[in-house]
């Protein structure tokens, strides 16, 4: 019975071209490979025309599937070379690691410890802590060959040796010569960071081959990281304390399931699953698919690259780089072009020493930015599907690179995509961020697109809410909603849904805030509430969605805000004056955008209550007052009754000045065009004490910064003259005498927006 193990590095490229080579010498009966059972049903697709490399098996957890692992393949992968040579040849092919959900039970059982330790730590005091030797960390087993050999890292070490330099016809030799590097560090007791975790996982790939050549197999190929290779051999030896080892594993109930997901070349090289980090995914492509000249082919793609961004770069540039690439090898003595030569002839031929350059060969060739494709008709949970068959009927392609999408929601495709994007936005998966768009209009929508493998977890994690994305979306909106009691929350739900087009939970929503809205007494939630409901009442005209229930609610809210909100701002701290505050201007603007005489009515109203309420923060009055003024509510006499007033000598400055931070509210114009509240302001600051002025000046840089530059720069011109007398001087001094020419050829286009 013939058993062969072949010690391989995942990823890599002179193990792959090996693997083929022995695997044709041998003509096994049986393939084993490295990784858990559960892949091996997900291995018979490998082979399959729609099966695209990079790609990945992922296995999770079905009641918890962001407990979860991933298990990348790329064309190059020795084990992705083995299934491709066992599906062709009809030769069974199996995964002989330690089950995942094994894996998964350790994990949790891990994790468990850790809390029961961290709270027995918390319990315990301080001085009642032992003092532990610090843990030394098993060393990578490889280094000490590099160290010998005189090669910087162990990754060094192996890639000179067992990956650069294959021969062809050789393969046997090769895997000798890694059986005998990696039993000898095995003999030595050379210990692996990986250990405590290998002995089980040993084990049990013995206890698989065991299996195997119980079925009466007679010729078993095993291809398993070479750090494994040699105590895979002695079966017999070791029957008896393996299957102690396994007795002490875990027993687990968990169910997994295991399918393909496209994979990146940015994810290859990120250490995963089983499969060894790697830093140049598209290099190892290059050279797996160019065995012949591929450093004249690379070099030949990397002038290629350059030319697209307009570089000129010409025949003669990359054959000076082969040249020298090849002579920097000679010298260092190496049988063959690396890719460190090919990069350092690239910096010095074509980017003329400029490192930044260099970068973009990293980002576009040595990494990639290549996506894998997997069938449409593999096993998948339903909302997968559903996620699947809308993207390709909306047009959105998953891509490793980021694409902005600008929508215009009159064209029907494009209120699709965006209906789609605001439902994956409510199940938080984050294919889909928002941007501001680069024009104007409630018609206009952009969003940023960039795929991650890891979003397919999100996806399937939200399978038991709903088998399509709709569904899903409506369910989570639901169990939100279940919990919340605030009408601001509730609103906010509303804000989610409308451009979703969530319609059978939306009624249930208002329902919801109306039912709130009646019974709730706090001031500050309904003025929460206010703003997004009115944003979302302008949703009926952009999405063709009828929204005349919400219209009633936002009145009723508007008129209950009104009737509190005098009561609501008396006697607050300076912190929750400040959100105060901010709360009414954005309900001002709210009312603003509503439109509705009656309701600008009530809600001018309420403030004229608050401007002449007593106890109220000076913040909240100096803006009450400036709302009344914009809106014309307030007259100039009365504007100017309440300046004096508030501006007095009298006054506690710190209240001065937070009238002035709540009057100037943001906007420095009126200070700019209005002299008599110049001048009020100027003799202010004029008579405060030095000591108390340096107190205020933190509370009037926070005002005076909030400016637009261009209001500062005028303030700052207009500061030089002092106390203002004369209007038109005060003009003259600010700003340039009027061009009546200039100003009448903005008449044409102020006409067309007001239409």
């Amino acid at each position: 019975m013939n058993l062969t193990i072949l010690g391989i590095r995942h990823h890599g490229v002179g193990s792959a071209k090996n693997v083929a080579e022995r695997l044709e010498e041998l003509c096994p009966d049986m393939i084993l490979i490295e990784g858990p059972p559960e892949i091996t049903e997900a291995l018979a697709l490998v082979g399959h025309t729609d099966l695209k490399p990079p790609v990945s098996v992922m296995i999770y957890n079905t009641e918890n599937p962001r407990q979860s692992s991933f298990y990348p393949f790329a064309a190059y992968s020795p084990e992705w070379v083995a299934a491709v040579y066992a599906n062709k040849n009809k030769i069974p092919l199996r995964a002989m690691d330690l089950p995942a959900a094994i894996g998964f039970q350790i994990d949790n059982l891990k994790q468990q410890e850790a809390q029961a330790m961290a709270e027995q730590k918390s319990e315990t005091k301080e001085t009642d802590t032992p003092i532990l030797p610090p843990k030394i960390s098993p060393r990578d087993p490889l280094g000490y060959l590099a160290e010998v050999s005189g090669f910087s890292s162990g990754e060094a070490f192996w890639e000179h040796h067992f990956e650069k330099n294959y021969i062809k016809n050789n393969a046997t030799d090769h895997f000798e010569a890694v059986a005998l590097a990696m039993g000898s560090l095995r003999e030595q007791q050379i210990l692996s960071s990986l250990d405590e975790e290998n002995v089980y996982r040993e084990a049990y790939m013995r206890e698989v081959i065991r299996k195997a050549q119980n079925e009466l197999y007679s010729n078993i190929v095993v291809i398993c990281g070479a750090w494994h290779a040699p105590v895979l051999q002695e079966l017999d030896k070791s029957a008896k304390a393996d299957t102690k080892i396994l007795k002490a594993l875990p027993k687990t109930k968990i169910k997994v399931l295991a399918t393909w997901i496209p994979w990146t070349n940015q994810r290859l090289s990120i250490h995963s699953g089983y499969g060894a980090g790697i830093y140049s995914p598209g290099w190892f492509e290059h050279i797996w698919k160019t065995p012949d000249d591929y450093d004249l082919h690379w070099l030949t793609k990397v002038a290629d690259v350059f030319r697209k961004k307009n570089v000129d770069i010409s025949t003669a540039h990359i054959i000076e780089a082969v040249r020298l690439a090849e002579s920097l090898a000679a010298l260092r003595n190496f049988p063959k072009v690396s890719l460190e030569e090919l990069n350092e002839a690239t910096l010095a031929v074509m980017c003329m020493g400029d490192a930044i350059m260099l970068n973009l060969v990293r980002e576009e060739l040595i990494i990639g930015k290549k996506l894998g494709k997997v069938p449409v008709d593999i096993p998948k949970v339903p909302l997968q599907e559903d996620f699947e068959r809308t993207i390709k009927s909306l047009r959105l392609p998953l891509t490793a690179n980021a694409k902005q999408y600008d929508l215009d929601l009159r064209n029907e495709n494009d209120l699709k995509r965006s209906i789609f994007l605001h439902r994956l936005e409510i199940l938080e998966i984050t294919w889909a961020k928002r941007v501001d768009s680069r024009s104007k209009g409630t018609f206009k929508e952009s969003w940023k697109l960039e795929w991650e493998p890891e979003m397919m977890i999100s996806i399937i994690d939200k399978a038991f809410f709903g088998n399509t994305i709709q569904t899903a979306a409506q369910q989570v909106i639901k169990n939100q909603l279940e919990q919340e009691t605030s009408v601001g929350k509730v609103a906010e739900l509303i804000q989610k849904t409308i451009p979703a087009e969530l319609f059978e939970i939306i009624g249930v929503l208002l329902n919801k805030v109306d039912e709130l809205a009646t019974i709730s007494a706090d001031i500050m939630d309904l003025m929460f509430a206010y703003p997004p409901l009115v944003q979302v009442s302008r949703y009926g005209n952009v999405r063709k969605t009828d929204l005349s229930m919400i219209q009633g609610i936002v009145d009723s809210l508007i008129t209950k805000i009104a009737i509190g909100l005098p009561n609501a701002c008396y006697g607050l701290d300076e912190v929750n004056a400040e959100k105060m505050f901010q709360k009414i201007g954005q309900v001002n603007q709210a009312v603003q955008l509503n439109d509705k005489p009656e309701i600008d009515q009530i809600w001018m109203d309420a403030l004229r209550k608050l401007l002449e309420k007593t106890g109220v923060n000076q913040l909240i009055k100096g803006c009450t007052c400036r709302l009344l003024l914009d809106a014309q509510y307030l007259s100039e006499e009365e504007t100017d009754r309440q300046l004096y007033y508030s501006l007095s000598a009298n006054n506690d400055p710190i209240e001065v000045a937070a009238w002035i931070e709540g009057f100037l509210k943001g906007s420095g114009m009126i200070l700019i065009y209005d002299n008599k509240l110049w001048n009020l302001i100027y003799r202010w600051v004029a008579q405060i004490q030095e000591d108390v002025f340096m107190e205020l000046l933190p509370i009037l840089r926070r005002t005076f910064s909030k400016f637009e530059y261009a209001e500062r720069r005028q303030i700052g011109e207009k500061a030089k003259a002092g106390i203002i007398t004369d209007d038109y001087a005060s003009i003259a001094n600010t700003a340039e005498e009027l061009d009546e020419k200039r100003a009448e050829m903005v008449l044409p286009v102020l006409e067309m927006l007001l239409m």
